[in-house]
């Protein structure tokens, strides 16, 4: 296959139209893109002001969802025969600038990538329940390579470990029940009620909720904060969810940045193999209770997410920005 020597405005907007599909916390979006049409670059920048001074406080959630969102673009370049040439934290001396992808000839790996495409926009994070159905040990195998490929490690506790990762969990729940700083970060990036669920272009609308949790041990999330809600009802979770964690060596900004695309590349996978997905970041927020989630075996290690998966509704699309108000094109 050889690579296009150009590509249009229209074709630039489609790859950041799929590069922003990514996930990212509280879908926050906090990301920025410019398009240089001269030397065929994209240039990925994090918007800090979409950070979330409490919960995240040292953006390492937004490098995640930035992550994810670069892994995207690779994918969608990959998918339209370009190879993505990625360079992260170029310019030490600008924060912003977390990375570029510039348009080049295929090379060994694109195909990959390419494959993964279809799955960008059946991704939805799913706060339904869960069927108890096991997940083969070749697909675990599998998702595990995946993360591998980006240079991170994706464990699935088991036993005890996993008991005290719920233990963790629930402990952060209640702490982000009374405090203020956490409803705040929550309140900023809700929408609740139909004027604005129905028009929001970022946050999770209340339709996304899920139904709240009568049962189960499945680590979730209660969005509405304890505010009035549309009632999507009750309904028992997994007994036994299957959990994952994605852990790097380091703990820096090109580490986020790298488990956000290995988080997004496992994602990819499990979507295409049937799998739903959610997130667990509530112990994460906590930087006393996330340091006990690392690797018991070794001690090492920073754990940068948690992933609920199983079998499952796949969870109702939730709202992007529109790719004009993320897209800078120049020449």
């Amino acid at each position: 296959m050889t690579a296009p020597l150009t590509i249009d405005d229209a074709g630039v907007a489609e790859l950041v139209r799929d590069a922003v599909a990514a996930p990212s916390m509280h879908n926050a979006q906090p990301w920025r893109f410019r398009y240089a049409r001269g030397s065929r670059t994209f240039r990925l920048h994090a918007d800090f002001e979409r950070a979330m001074p409490h919960s995240d406080p040292d953006a390492r959630g937004l490098h995640l969802g930035c992550g994810a969102a670069l892994f995207n673009l690779r994918v969608a370049v990959a998918n339209a025969g370009f190879h993505p040439g990625v360079t992260l934290l170029p310019d030490p001396g600008d924060a912003t600038l977390l990375a570029t992808v510039g348009l080049g000839a295929p090379a060994a790996g694109d195909v990959a990538l390419a494959l993964l495409h279809p799955a960008i926009h059946r991704r939805h994070t799913s706060r339904y329940p869960f069927s108890e159905k096991e997940i083969p040990a070749n697909l675990r195998t599998a998702l595990i390579e995946a993360a591998r490929e980006e240079g991170i490690a994706l464990a699935f506790p088991a036993s005890w470990h996993l008991r005290w990762m719920e233990e963790l969990v629930q402990e952060a729940e209640a702490r982000n029940l009374t405090d203020s700083g956490s409803e705040d970060d929550l309140a900023r990036w809700t929408r609740i009620g139909a004027a604005e669920s129905d028009t929001a272009t970022d946050g999770v609308p209340d339709y996304a909720f899920g139904p709240r949790k009568r049962g189960g041990r499945a680590p979730m999330r209660d969005f509405s904060g304890g505010r009035p809600a549309p009632d999507l009802g009750s309904t028992p979770f997994e007994n036994e969810p299957h959990l994952a964690v994605l852990s790097t060596d380091g703990d820096r900004p090109r580490d986020w940045l790298c488990a956000g695309e290995g988080m997004e590349r496992v994602l990819l996978l499990a979507t295409l193999e049937g799998l739903a997905t959610s997130f667990s970041t509530q112990a994460l927020e906590w930087p006393d209770l996330r340091w006990p989630l690392r690797d018991p075996s070794s001690g090492t290690g920073h754990v940068q997410m948690m992933l609920r998966l199983g079998y499952g509704p796949k969870g109702p699309k939730v709202p992007r920005r529109p790719v004009e108000d993320v897209l800078v094109t120049e020449d």
